[in-house]
């Protein structure tokens, strides 16, 4: 039996290539708390807001909850301004992560191959400017200007 699902060519077309390793300022668009064998996580779904090439392409990672994992948690909150009201009563309310803003910065890997997203750092959406002066302003002329430099 043959069933046809409208979109489902968009969801898995390579038309698109990932986003790269790097510094975005990007917007919560949506979070959701989840937990995996005793291991409670956030998956975060962030759209971009500058780089603009990549602004149709949304990034999705997770962040773990776990006591060890706590300190991530934390600065990932603090950077993105959420709420001082709700961590002074130690609280996380999804629908309040909605529309943050801030700086994260993504690496990839591949785990039993699978591929993660990892979320390496985070920084206050005002210094964007600052981290982002190096980045060239396409994603074309940054692979050129990288192939010269392995050239010479």
């Amino acid at each position: 039996m043959k069933r046809q699902f409208p979109g489902l060519s968009d969801a898995v077309a390579d038309g698109q290539e990932a986003i790269p390793d790097g510094v975005f300022l990007v917007r919560v668009e949506h979070a959701q708390h989840r937990s995996q064998a005793s291991k409670p996580f956030y998956v975060l779904r962030f759209s971009v807001l500058e780089r603009k090439a990549f602004t149709a392409r949304p990034i999705v990672s997770r962040l773990y909850c776990k006591p060890k994992a706590m300190w991530k948690l934390g600065w990932f909150l603090r950077d993105f301004l959420y709420d001082r009201e709700h961590l002074i009563r130690d609280e996380i309310d999804e629908r309040a992560l909605r529309g943050l803003i801030g700086v994260v910065k993504i690496s990839r890997r591949i785990v039993n191959g699978i591929a993660l997203v990892n979320l390496d750092g985070f920084a206050p959406a005002s210094q964007w400017e600052e981290l982002s002066a190096g980045i060239p302003a396409s994603p074309v002329a940054g692979a050129a200007e990288a192939g010269k430099r392995r050239a010479s």
